[in-house]
């Protein structure tokens, strides 16, 4: 632990005259314990410790290009075009730009009316990868739960042409 060392009284002269001085004490601390406690804090520390886990969502990915028949009552696609712009629309009917902040409402409001609704995304290259999180985070609050990812093709491009920008 602690101590102290007494050292040799000191003799100083001032003047003519021999001065007695005072003892001087070497104090010697012991740092040991406190090591001790140090590593006992971080090893506490570190096993207490909960790490953030990275947020993920998971994907299940077909094996083979099998094709999938669905009803077109039952397809809402929603495209995101250049300049992160949304577009919706159901079967083949024509797309209808709609504000992101509409988004959501919207896709409840489908899913309600028809609880067999499947969501096909279709993304353009040109768009940053943001908005798709952002579709695919919408999907999610809104419930839905089945929707694929499929490429932006020529055909897309050309009829989100035709349609009136906001």
């Amino acid at each position: 632990m602690a101590g102290s060392d007494v050292g040799a009284p000191r003799q100083a002269r001032h003047g003519k005259k021999l001065h007695k001085g005072r003892r001087r004490l070497n104090v010697r601390i012991d740092m040991t314990p406190m090591v001790d406690v140090v590593m006992l804090l971080i090893t506490f520390f570190m096993l207490t410790t909960v790490f953030n886990r990275p947020q993920t969502m998971e994907i299940n990915m077909p094996g083979d290009e099998t094709p999938v028949e669905v009803a077109e009552s039952n397809l809402l696609t929603l495209r995101v075009a250049k300049g992160d712009q949304l577009y919706w629309n159901f079967g083949v009917e024509p797309p209808q730009v709609i504000e992101f902040p509409k988004l959501r409402p919207m896709l409840v409001q489908s899913l309600a009316a028809n609880p067999k609704l499947i969501c096909l995304v279709k993304v353009d290259r040109a768009s940053t990868y943001k908005s798709m999180v952002d579709v695919m985070d919408e999907l999610n609050l809104a419930s839905i739960t089945r929707f694929s990812l499929a490429p932006f093709r020529d055909f897309d491009r050309q009829l989100i042409e035709g349609t009136a920008s906001p």
